[in-house]
C-alpha cells in the first residue's frame, strides 16, 4: 500500500464538484440515489478511517449563496485557485466545450470573474484548478469522453476532461484523471470510486487500477453479457425479435456481447433493475465514442446469417469487428 498523499492531520479533504460543463446534471441525481456507500454515509464520516470531508456540491452544500455574499457557494473555487484549499478532489460533470469556437459569447459558465464581471467558463476552471488539485474525477460519459455532446454537427466542439488535460495527466500528487462514465453513471460505481479515491489519498487504499480508458478495472473489466440474466438464450442461440421477450436481446441491437459495464450483474438500485434486467438494450454508453460510433441503436448488427447453429459467437465477432473499425475501444 502506498502512503498518504496528503498530511494525516484535522484538516478536511474538500470535493468541489463542477457542475459547469455541457450536461443534463444526470450524475448528481444518480449519486442522490447510491446506497454502497449512500453520499450521506461518505459526507457524515460514517465508514472505518475515511478521511473528514468537506462535499461542495450544488446538490448538497448549504453555503449556496450568490457570488461576493454571504455563504457564497463559488468561493470555494476563488479559494482553490488561491492556493487555499488543501488538500481538494475536483469531480467534473459534463464536457468540457471549446471556447474559443463560442464568438463573443460563451458555451457554459460557472460562477463569475470579479474581475472582469464575466461567466467563467468550464474549461477556464480546469485550467485554474487542475495545477492545485490533489486528484481530478470526470463522472459521467459527457466528462469521460464527450458524450452526447461530442456528436458529429455539435458546435461547441465538447469533449471528455482527458481530451482536455491530456490522457497522460497526472496530479500534483502523481494521480491520473478517473473516469465514472455512464449515460448517467451508475449510482455505486461512482460513491464506490469517490470512497476508494478518498481512502487512497489519505494512505488507506492502493492507487486505483485503471484500464485504458481510465475507468476504474474492477467496475469495468467485464462485460454486460457476462453478467446479464439473458446469456444463458445467447449460449443457447434463442434472440428476441422485440421488446415482448425474455431472450438474448443482440438481434434487437443490444451491445452487451463487447461492452464493459456491470449494471446487469448489479442492478442499478439496491440491486434492483439495470438495462438488460428491465428489457432494454445496452447503448454502450460506458464506451469511448459513445454515442456515435454505436449508432444506429436497435439494429441487429451487420454480417452474414449464419451457416450453423451456433449463432451466439459470430455475433460476438461482429461486433467485435464493428468496434474495431469504428475505433471505440481500446484506441480511444
Amino acid at each position: 500500500m502506498n502512503g498518504p498523499l496528503v498530511e494525516n492531520d484535522a484538516r478536511a479533504l474538500h470535493i468541489l464538484w463542477m457542475n459547469a460543463g455541457l450536461s443534463c446534471d444526470g450524475e448528481s441525481v444518480s449519486l442522490t440515489a447510491a446506497t454502497q456507500p449512500s453520499i450521506e454515509e461518505i459526507v457524515a464520516g460514517a465508514l472505518p478511517g475515511l478521511p473528514q470531508v468537506e462535499m461542495h456540491w450544488p446538490y448538497f452544500d448549504f453555503d449556496s449563496g450568490p457570488d461576493q455574499g454571504a455563504g457564497s457557494f463559488i468561493e470555494w473555487w476563488h479559494r482553490a485557485e488561491r492556493g487555499e484549499l488543501e488538500p481538494f478532489i475536483l469531480v467534473v460533470e459534463g464536457s468540457v466545450p471549446d471556447e474559443g469556437s463560442a464568438g463573443a459569447g460563451y458555451w457554459s459558465g460557472f460562477g463569475t470573474d470579479p474581475r472582469t464581471g464575466q461567466p467563467i467558463p468550464a474549461s477556464d476552471w480546469l485550467d485554474r484548478l487542475a495545477p492545485h488539485a490533489t486528484a481530478i474525477m470526470a463522472v459521467g460519459t459527457c466528462a469521460a469522453y464527450g458524450g452526447v455532446h461530442a456528436m458529429a454537427g455539435n458546435p461547441t466542439g465538447a469533449m471528455g476532461v482527458p481530451d482536455y488535460l491530456g490522457w497522460d495527466w497526472k496530479s500534483k500528487a502523481g494521480l491520473p484523471i478517473v473516469c465514472v462514465p455512464g449515460c448517467p453513471t451508475h449510482p455505486d460505481n461512482l460513491a464506490e470510486s469517490i470512497v476508494h479515491l478518498l481512502y487512497r489519498v489519505s494512505g488507506q487504499a492502493p492507487e486505483i487500477a485503471l484500464d485504458e480508458a481510465l475507468r476504474p478495472r474492477w467496475l469495468f473489466e467485464s462485460t454486460v453479457h457476462s453478467g446479464c440474466d439473458r446469456a444463458s438464450y445467447y449460449d443457447s442461440n434463442d434472440f428476441a425479435t422485440g421488446y415482448d421477450s425474455s431472450s438474448c436481446l443482440v438481434k434487437v441491437g443490444c451491445w452487451g456481447q463487447v461492452v464493459r459495464c456491470n449494471v446487469a450483474k448489479r442492478g442499478w438500485i439496491n440491486g434492483v433493475g439495470g438495462c438488460p434486467n428491465v428489457g432494454g438494450i445496452c447503448i454502450a454508453c460506458t464506451m469511448p465514442g459513445f454515442p456515435d460510433k454505436f449508432m444506429p441503436f436497435m439494429e441487429e448488427p451487420g454480417g452474414p446469417g449464419p451457416a450453423a447453429a451456433d449463432y451466439g459467437p459470430l455475433v460476438r465477432t461482429l461486433r467485435g469487428f464493428t468496434l474495431r473499425v469504428t475505433g471505440a475501444g481500446a484506441d480511444r
